[in-house]
């Protein structure tokens, strides 16, 4: 690296620079954020035991296939969890439904 740094140090500035938080699940630069199949970016809070991801209580970031997007709208429905913040995936870049979502 020309600049010391590893990759780990700049996806962290990447994250920090972009006002990202941390949360549980995906990281915000994870690998899921490019696949091919990825179409979305949720993140959302826990408020069930019945949750089939995370902890009640839990704040989560997922990148989502469109299947495991309308799953999560699902459980939205049924009141496992809410949805705070929702980005279209496109080749890994973020396009978020309103500026001033959670990031």
């Amino acid at each position: 690296m020309s600049n010391g740094k590893t990759i780990a140090q700049r996806m962290e500035e990447a994250r920090i620079q972009a006002s990202a938080q941390n949360y549980k699940g995906h990281d915000y630069m994870d690998l899921a954020r490019f696949d091919e199949k990825t179409r979305h970016m949720i993140i959302f809070h826990v408020l069930t035991h019945d949750s089939p991801v995370g902890d009640k209580g839990d704040r989560m970031r997922l990148f989502l296939s469109e299947k495991g997007y309308q799953k999560a709208l699902e459980n939205e429905k049924y009141g496992n969890i809410q949805i705070l913040s929702h980005a279209r995936v496109l080749r890994g870049n973020l396009i978020y439904d309103h500026k001033d979502q959670l990031r």
